[in-house]
């Protein structure tokens, strides 16, 4: 038996995971010395807040072959998720009295998604190698992640060729912008490598200036502690009062850096009916979604990536945003109901959007 053709083979991957709904593979090495010397520096500087995991990784992120033994290249895989179905996100973040939710929450939880078309991938290319030297068994090795492992996972893309990093730190495409998501196979096979794409960012700081908290700090460096995805999805306790009026009516995530990015007049809406916006959850008025019980929210967010952040992270994230909203007595009533919850997290953001209406 022979080894496999390993460019037929990556090849033959490529086309595989565009018929598994991928918008494109790419393959990269595992040398990224520079992206694991910046990840050292971030973490260093604490801007990775409570987010103690990435602390807890440190330099692995950057050495796949520590992860997985015998990983000697990473197929990188994107694929796209605007809604089709959502209203306008511009017109969302307009009308206070709306709750915005990152477009990459409004359908089925990405994770599930991408993980079990990576496993088919990864089926498919086993089943290629089982006739060779490699045995039955197919390659030795190959792990997937969605997210969800301890690797750099934008800087791999990078080096596989699906775009740069641009100065927010999110990975840009010049045909197709940043509304993607992004995961990885590790793979013991020595397959040909892509090359990594040139950056395409210039004088813009576009992202920059409409950061409504400044949590991108200079070019290319993100300060998460300001950043209001990290504010209203990672962080458990409360949100410092400095920074809640400029979270406006984003409740869950935040979408502005991307919205303003010159590329994304290339992003096209997503096929993939598991990423349809759910629930009315595109453009939900605030004072229903505080209303909701445990077990709605429960019901409402399964399958979805917004079920992590819990029902009182939730009524805190909403709370803010009531807090934030023009002064009505549906706005008022809303938050006095919440204004005696057993948790002392929300009843201390309740608290303070009460004051915030003069109550």
């Amino acid at each position: 038996m022979q080894e496999p053709d390993f460019n037929e083979l990556a090849q033959r991957i490529k086309r595989w995971g565009s018929e598994l709904g991928f918008q494109q593979i790419g393959i990269a090495d595992l040398d990224i010395r520079e992206d694991e010397a910046r990840l050292m520096r971030w973490l260093e500087q604490g801007r990775h807040g409570e987010m103690q995991y990435m602390q807890r990784h440190g330099r692995r992120r950057a050495r796949p072959a520590e992860l997985v033994p015998g990983t000697v290249r990473v197929i990188s895989a994107r694929m796209d998720y605007l809604p089709p179905n959502a209203r306008a996100a511009e017109a969302v973040l307009g009308d206070a009295r709306l709750g915005y939710i990152s477009r990459y929450a409004l359908g089925r939880d990405y994770h599930k998604v991408m993980r079990r078309r990576l496993a088919h991938l990864a089926e498919r290319i086993q089943a290629a190698c089982a006739a060779t030297p490699r045995g039955a068994g197919g390659p030795a090795v190959w792990r997937a992640f969605v997210d969800s492992g301890p690797i750099l996972e934008k800087a791999f893309a990078r080096k596989a060729g699906l775009g740069w990093i641009g100065k927010h730190t999110n990975v840009i495409n010049r045909s197709a912008g940043s509304w993607f998501f992004l995961g990885e196979i590790l793979t013991d096979l020595p397959l040909p490598v892509d090359a990594p794409t040139s950056a395409h960012c210039g004088t813009c700081r576009a992202c920059i200036d409409v950061c409504p908290t400044g949590a991108i700090v200079a070019p290319y460096e993100l300060d998460a502690r300001r950043c209001i995805s990290y504010l209203t999805i990672e962080l458990r306790g409360p949100i410092p009062e400095a920074l809640r009026p400029a979270i406006g009516n984003r409740i869950y995530g935040c979408d502005d850096c991307q919205l303003v990015c010159p590329w994304n007049k290339y992003a096209r809406l997503s096929a993939e009916p598991d990423f349809r916006a759910r629930h009315g959850l595109d453009a939900a008025q605030l004072t229903e979604l505080f209303a909701w019980t445990e077990s709605q929210f429960l019901e409402r967010t399964a399958g979805s990536a917004i079920r992590r952040i819990g029902y009182e992270g939730w009524l805190r994230n909403i709370a803010v945003a009531l807090g934030n909203a023009p002064t009505s007595e549906a706005v008022i009533a809303a938050l006095s109901a919440r204004k005696d919850h057993p948790a002392a997290l929300v009843r201390e953001h309740v608290a303070w959007a009460l004051a915030r209406h003069g109550r």
